[in-house]
């Protein structure tokens, strides 16, 4: 697959603001106050899409900042809204998740939301993630969790015949939170908490309809939760 494939996919999409999607405030929520654990750091986002979300991190004044996307359409959006916006600090940059040409160790944040679920490969997404993180850094990644309803509701669209698809994408592949967490670890990163939220009744023909009060047992149903977060460290020395 190409970068084209998804070009065409995101002019037709609008930018987000950064902080609207469940994912976006999960990650959020873990920067700390005013984003005090991107202040001063070299941030990574890849899979930044049409850059929303790198936007609303430049707020948070990093060193270093690169937002990075496999769609040259996506980071040419980003990177005109930026200018729109006259935000300067971020580096735009193409690269595949899958094989990011950026140097070992080189980022103390890395975020990626929702893009390991698009690739061939997952798990060497996930090991690319962790090469480019420094010892003592902290990765954000966000998939979504097929180990609950959504899961459910893709094997009914199978056995009806039907292709399931989020939002059109052309890869979607099944992911669930212990089997990204395992990947995670299999990485060498050490996973400092597991969040998710997010659970819906699916009725075909219908919209899905969340059922809010599964929140607020997180403790338990973060693991069938449809937004699923991971947050894992890079161990400064192997032993």
């Amino acid at each position: 697959m190409t970068s084209s494939t998804y070009d065409s996919w995101h002019r037709a999409r609008p930018i987000d603001s950064g902080d609207e999607t469940p994912w976006h405030r999960m990650v959020l929520a873990r920067f700390g106050p005013d984003g005090a654990s991107v202040r001063g750091a070299r941030l990574l986002e890849i899979g930044c899409g049409r850059g929303g979300f790198a936007l609303r991190m430049a707020a948070m004044r990093p060193a270093l900042h690169v937002a990075a996307d496999f769609s040259r359409e996506a980071i040419a959006i980003g990177s005109r809204r930026a200018e729109e916006l006259g935000v300067e600090t971020i580096r735009w940059e193409c690269h595949d998740i899958q094989n990011i040409g950026l140097a070992d160790s080189s980022f103390d944040v890395v975020v990626s939301c929702e893009t390991i679920e698009h690739v061939e490969h997952p798990h060497r997404a996930i090991r690319e993630l962790a090469r480019v993180l420094a010892p003592g850094g902290t990765l954000f990644l966000t998939t979504p969790n097929y180990l609950g309803a959504l899961g459910a509701y893709r094997v009914y669209l199978r056995l009806r015949g039907r292709q399931y698809a989020e939002e059109g994408q052309p890869i979607n592949r099944w992911m669930w939170t212990p089997w990204t967490a395992w990947l995670v670890m299999l990485a060498g990163l050490r996973i400092c908490e597991v969040d998710g939220v997010g659970h819906y009744a699916y009725v075909p023909g219908a919209p899905p309809r969340r059922i809010a009060f599964l929140d607020r047992a997180r403790r338990l149903t973060k693991w069938t939760a449809v937004h699923s977060l991971l947050v894992a460290t890079k161990p400064i020395s192997p032993h």
